[in-house]
C-alpha cells in the first residue's frame, strides 16, 4: 500500500528569521508597539528528537535520517542478513564446487542489500604498520559477527600485510601504502581497478582523510565510504564524497593506543532496529602450523626448549621490524639494559629477539657468546614464538599485544603510567604486569622492579 510522501519538518534554524548583528541591532531604533507583544521566550520543540544523528552534514542538510515510523513489512525481515548460499558441490571441479551453478545469477542482488544496509564484501584500508594493523583485528571480528557471510579484504602498506596471516577472517590483503603521500600513477590507477572491479558494499579507511584520499575512496564505488578525517582544515571537501566520518583528537591515531580506533568500532556495532548494539571482541589471534614449525625449528636451533625461555622484545635498532608503534617513540631500549634485566632471570633461559641480523653481534658482545638469540621479522613469527614460551618481556611493541592475544603472562615496560594505561588497559586482567618510568624516559626505568616482577613467571611455570 502506497503511502504518501509527507515533507520533512522544518528545521530549526529556519523557524526563527536571522537575527542582525549586533552593531546593526543598535541603530536601529525599535518601534514601540513590537515592545507590548513581544511573546515570552518558547522552549526549543523536541520534535526533532525522533529522527536520528545526521549521516553526513555535506550531503543533504535537510537528512535527518531514516524515519523511525517507517514500517517495512514482512518483506524485509529485521535482524542480521543471512549468509549467501553455498553452490551446490562439483566432484569434478577442483575448487570442490561450481562456482556459477544453471540459474544461479549472482548479478541480482536482494533487495534487501539496499534497503537494510547488508554488507557482503567489504574493504579495510589500514594506515601504519604492525602495530596499528594488529589493533585493528577486533574491528575485522566486530564486522564478521554484525555481517554474517561478509567477506573481508584488506590494503595495508606491505609491514602491514604481513600481519594478516594471523587473521583466518580476512579474504585478500593486498600490499598498497596508504600513507604514500606521492603514489606511482601506475600503481595508483591499478588498486582503483582493482578495488572498483571487486564491488565493494563498505569501504573503511583509518587514514586520515583529505580531498584526496577521500577521491580514491570515492573511485572504488563503493556504496558505503567511511573513513577518519583530519581535525583540522585539511579535511575541507573530503566529507562531500563519503558517507561517513570520524574525527581523531589528534593528527596522530596512533597515541589513542589500544583503543585508536575507538570512534569506528562504535559505529560499526551501532544498534539497528531489532539489531542490537555488537559488542567489542578482545584481540586474539590464529597461528597455523606451518608457522609453529618454522619457529620451532628457530629457537631449537638456539638452544632453548617449548615452554621454558622467556621472550625478550625491544631491542634498540633502526630495522623496521621493531615491531613499534607509531604513537609511542620512546619504546626501545639499547641492548645494555636487557643484558642488565636478563641477569635477573633465573631457573628458564631467556631469548632475545632481534629485527635484524646485524644486531647479533651486538647483543653477543654485551651479554656474551652462549647467549640465545632469534632473528625474527613478521609478526606471525613473533606470535608463534610468543605461544611455545613461557613469558614476555618486552616495550611497547607488538609483542606485547600478541602475549595479550594467547593469553601469556608479560612484563610491559612503558616510559610513563599514561602511556601504559592507554596501550595496555585492564593490564591485570591480561595477566600483564606493568613497568614505567619515574622520570618519563624509558632509559631510566627500574631495572630493580622489572626483576621483582618476574615472579609472575615463576607461578606460571608452577602451572604446567
Amino acid at each position: 500500500m502506497a503511502t504518501p510522501l509527507l515533507p520533512k519538518t522544518i528545521p530549526p534554524s529556519l523557524k526563527n528569521p536571522p537575527s542582525l548583528p549586533s552593531a546593526h541591532r543598535t541603530c536601529i531604533p525599535k518601534p514601540l508597539f513590537f515592545s507590548s507583544i513581544d511573546p515570552p521566550p518558547r522552549t526549543k520543540t523536541p520534535n526533532f528528537q525522533t529522527f536520528a544523528k545526521k549521516k553526513n552534514q555535506w550531503l543533504d542538510p535537510f537528512d535527518y535520517g531514516d524515519d523511525p515510523n517507517m514500517e517495512y513489512g514482512s518483506l524485509f525481515a529485521d535482524g542480521k542478513q543471512e549468509e549467501d548460499p553455498r553452490p551446490p558441490d562439483n566432484p569434478d571441479n577442483p575448487y570442490g564446487f561450481l562456482k556459477f551453478p544453471m540459474g544461479f545469477n549472482v548479478e541480482v542482488a536482494s533487495l534487501p542489500l539496499k534497503i537494510r544496509g547488508d554488507v557482503r564484501r567489504c574493504c579495510c584500508v589500514i594506515s601504519g604498520g604492525v602495530y596499528e594493523n594488529l589493533l585493528f583485528f577486533p574491528a575485522i571480528q566486530l564486522i564478521k559477527d554484525r555481517y554474517p557471510g561478509v567477506q573481508v579484504d584488506i590494503l595495508a602498506s606491505a609491514r602491514g600485510k604481513q600481519t594478516y596471516e594471523l587473521n583466518k577472517n580476512v579474504r585478500w590483503a593486498n600490499a598498497y601504502d596508504p600513507d604514500d603521500n606521492w603514489p606511482e600513477p601506475a600503481d595508483y590507477t591499478d588498486m582503483i581497478g582493482v578495488l572498483k572491479n571487486r564491488y565493494y558494499d563498505m569501504i573503511l579507511s583509518t587514514k586520515l582523510a583529505g580531498i584526496g584520499h577521500a577521491a580514491f575512496l570515492l573511485m572504488t564505488s563503493a556504496r558505503d565510504r567511511v573513513s577518519y578525517i583530519y581535525p583540522n582544515v585539511n579535511a575541507a571537501g573530503a566529507g562531500l564524497l563519503l558517507s561517513e566520518t570520524f574525527t581523531p583528537d589528534s593528527l596522530n591515531l596512533s597515541e589513542g593506543g589500544y583503543n585508536m580506533y575507538c570512534q569506528m568500532v562504535e559505529w560499526l556495532g551501532r544498534p539497528f532496529r531489532s539489531v542490537p548494539r555488537q559488542p567489542v571482541p578482545p584481540l586474539r589471534v590464529s597461528i597455523s602450523r606451518k608457522l609453529k614449525e618454522v619457529v620451532a625449528e628457530k629457537y631449537q636451533k638456539a638452544g632453548a626448549e617449548k615452554g621454558k625461555y622467556i621472550v625478550i622484545h625491544g631491542i634498540e635498532s633502526d630495522s623496521k621490524a621493531s615491531m613499534h608503534s607509531r604513537g609511542d617513540t620512546d619504546c626501545l631500549l639499547p641492548i645494555e639494559v636487557w643484558a642488565e634485566i636478563a641477569e635477573g632471570i633465573s631457573g628458564i633461559r631467556p631469548v632475545f629477539v632481534i629485527p635484524h641480523e646485524k644486531e647479533r653481534e651486538n647483543v653477543e658482545d654485551v651479554v656474551g657468546e652462549d647467549a640465545s638469540i632469534v632473528f625474527i621479522t613478521t609478526p606471525g613469527q613473533l606470535a608463534a614464538f610468543i605461544n611455545d614460551s613461557a613469558g614476555v618481556i618486552a616495550t611497547n611493541t607488538a609483542a606485547i599485544q600478541l602475549a595479550n592475544a594467547r593469553e601469556k603472562p608479560s612484563i610491559g615496560l612503558f616510559c610513563s603510567k599514561q602511556k601504559a594505561d592507554i596501550f595496555v588497559p585492564n593490564a591485570e586482567e591480561k595477566k600483564c604486569t606493568i613497568i614505567s618510568s619515574k622520570t618519563g624516559k624509558l632509559i631510566d626505568i627500574d631495572v630493580g622492579a622489572v626483576k621483582q616482577a618476574m615472579q609472575i613467571f615463576d607461578v606460571s611455570l608452577a602451572l604446567v
